[in-house]
């Protein structure tokens, strides 16, 4: 063991990973030092996830060597890394549903008991659940450790991950874009999480690609580009802009959508929208929000999170409790949809930013999540034929530049932007008037924000009518024509594009 070595916690060398038809890492170094806070940044694609996986046992590299505080080390398996120190909180959860919170934290490692028989120990509950109640309560988790973890909100799984990596006495802890899912208060709680786990000394790397987060919590960062490691930076000696331009090899000129004709007739009308909010103190989600979006125009909705952006979307689209109040006009006619069947029928599509609970269904591939709501097209004679299937989703998904080895390829095994494109394709097969885009480019890379902006453009050239919400600013002041600001349920102001600035949304935002 070299003690030179031991300020690193940290070393990957030269690692590759080729997956069938794809190499995911290519000879990649990584080096983090103890007890830093090292941001992982790169489009999706780019490697980060691959790379963790490798350091947290997930995954084997194909060539390459991992020292971990000095000493080299191999892992077969995710048991192996947690026992050297290593802890994975991914996006993705990996709890059991099923099982409490406590069972969770110590899953594998139950503490047992000794049994009056000779051989048999029995669990010992209830060292478990004080000492899960304690672990909980450090990270200010306000949830029972006797819960069962499915029913918690992902914030507080989340957390629940964070707890049993505390129980691991976890050295290394690796983020995978942790705050995907979460609301603010929820963003910060994880803040205060963070540095309680730096007070102790424990080495994080946080993958994400959030340029705010990253330049807030990071000492230093590493970009990733193709799979390949492009430079490691101190956060002092760089800027978000500089960062993004690395991670995508081009700088993204603010790319203007402006110059489109002049918008149309108007599409969809809401007059004095208002939606209940039975048993919570404000007592409304939506009060007396009225908006109109004109053939060929963006309308963009901004607002903090909990302000009402998706709840507007959704009750415009039949998809949220039937007890709103107020009007909703399609073309001067009345319409109340009870479900989103009918909104559909009616030319209207919804694209959410939760793509795993509304819009993917994983176990379909390409082709099947395209087509889901064109089937009757794609039918002959009440049976689905692959081909009608194929010839009818071809130009959609080409149409929304979809990246995909092929149309029947596994929808999960592409990347968030691609995934959301199939979705933007799905809805193009039903021709809509108008297309309710609710942060339609959460979780998405910088290069397919970019593409996503050129199909939303063109549909909008062609006559479409979108609204748009989006908690990036600076993509709606790119994209819309105007701007209309919801605050707690209600609309505080509307821009008109030339008028609208990052600060006065704001001050709208929290007014």
């Amino acid at each position: 063991m070299h003690h030179a070595h031991t300020d690193t916690a940290v070393v990957m060398r030269g690692i590759t990973k080729r997956f069938p038809g794809v190499v995911a890492l290519d000879d990649v170094m990584l080096e983090v030092r103890r007890g830093e806070l090292h941001a992982i940044c790169g489009e999706n694609g780019a490697g980060k996830s691959t790379l963790m996986k490798i350091l947290s046992g997930v995954e084997q590299p194909d060539e390459g060597s991992l020292e971990i505080n000095g000493s080299p080390v191999s892992f077969a398996g995710t048991r192996e890394a947690e026992a050297a120190g290593i802890a994975i909180i991914h996006q993705e959860l990996a709890l059991v549903e099923d099982l409490s919170v406590a069972a969770n934290v110590f899953l594998g490692r139950e503490k047992r008991r000794p049994s009056v028989l000779p051989g048999i120990a029995l669990l010992d509950e209830r060292a478990m659940i004080g000492e899960c109640g304690r672990l909980l309560e450090s990270l200010e988790c306000r949830v029972s450790p006797r819960t069962r973890t499915g029913s918690l909100r992902i914030g507080d799984q989340q957390l629940v991950e964070i707890a049993k990596a505390l129980s691991l006495d976890a050295s290394i802890v690796v983020m995978d874009e942790p705050t995907s899912a979460l609301t603010e208060a929820e963003s910060s709680r994880l803040e205060r999480t963070i540095a309680r786990l730096r007070a102790r000394g424990t080495t994080i790397l946080y993958i994400s690609h959030k340029m705010d987060e990253v330049f807030r919590l990071a000492d230093r960062i590493t970009v990733l580009r193709d799979g390949r490691h492009v430079r490691t930076v101190n956060r002092a000696d760089t800027t978000p802009r500089e960062v993004t331009g690395w991670m995508v090899g081009r700088t993204i000129a603010d790319r203007d959508f402006r110059h489109r004709g002049p918008p149309g007739r108007t599409l969809l009308e809401v007059r004095g929208l208002t939606l209940p909010w039975p048993g919570h103190p404000r007592g409304y989600r939506l009060s007396n929000v009225s908006l109109a979006v004109r053939a060929g125009e963006i309308l963009g909705v901004a607002g903090l999170m909990g302000a009402g952006r998706t709840e507007l979307l959704e009750t415009i689209f039949g998809a949220s409790e039937p007890t709103w109040t107020g009007e909703i006009l399609l073309e001067g006619r009345p319409v109340r949809f009870s479900h989103p069947r009918e909104a559909c029928a009616a030319r209207i599509a919804m694209v959410t930013e939760d793509r795993k609970r509304l819009g993917l269904f994983p176990d379909l591939d390409v082709a099947g999540n395209v087509s889901l709501c064109s089937l009757r097209e794609a039918a002959r004679g009440g049976l689905l034929s692959r081909s009608r299937e194929d010839a009818l989703v071809a130009a959609p998904v080409r149409a929304a530049g979809v990246k995909t080895p092929g149309l029947h390829a596994p929808i999960m095994g592409l990347s968030g932007g691609n995934q959301q494109k199939c979705i933007i394709g799905r809805w193009l097969l039903t021709k809509p008037q108008v297309l309710l885009l609710d942060d339609p480019t959460r979780g998405i890379d910088v290069g397919a924000k970019a593409e996503l902006y050129a199909l939303i453009d063109g549909l909008c050239r062609e006559g479409m009518g979108v609204i748009l919400t989006s908690s990036e600013l600076p993509e709606l002041l790119a994209l819309a024509d105007r701007i209309v600001v919801l605050a707690e349920g209600r609309l505080t102001a509307e821009f008109p594009r030339d008028e609208a600035t990052e600060q006065r949304i704001m001050e709208a935002a929290t007014a």
